[in-house]
């Protein structure tokens, strides 16, 4: 049986002052698509492209309502989320195989 994997991740630009919410199936891959500006659309025109927060489920259904979710929350919710994992506000894409792996090991659902 495939063992389906599922990001909602959160970016944020250099000044932390905009931020995106997304959803995938490959967060290496869609991380390496924000970065190098390879999709037209908001992060690209606003440069938003640090990865800040990210989410594992199991369940396709269950990341679509979360990304909703969060994309309902005002700005100080998301900031507030972010520092829980990213104290530091560093970009977690730096060093993402090693974050997968701890993260994923906290499933969510």
């Amino acid at each position: 049986m495939k063992d389906y994997h599922f990001w909602v991740y959160i970016l944020f630009d250099e000044r932390a002052k905009g931020t995106y919410i997304g959803m995938t199936n490959n967060l290496e891959r869609r991380m390496y698509e924000h970065k190098m500006g390879l999709d037209d659309g908001y992060t690209k025109e606003h440069n938003i492209h640090k990865l800040g927060y990210f989410e594992y489920y199991k369940y396709i259904d269950n990341a679509i309502a979360r990304e909703k979710q969060l994309k309902k929350w005002n700005r100080a919710w998301k900031y507030r989320l972010i520092e829980t994992m990213n104290p530091n506000w560093i970009d977690l894409a730096d060093d993402l195989e090693k974050n997968i792996e701890f993260w994923k090991n906290k499933e969510t659902v």
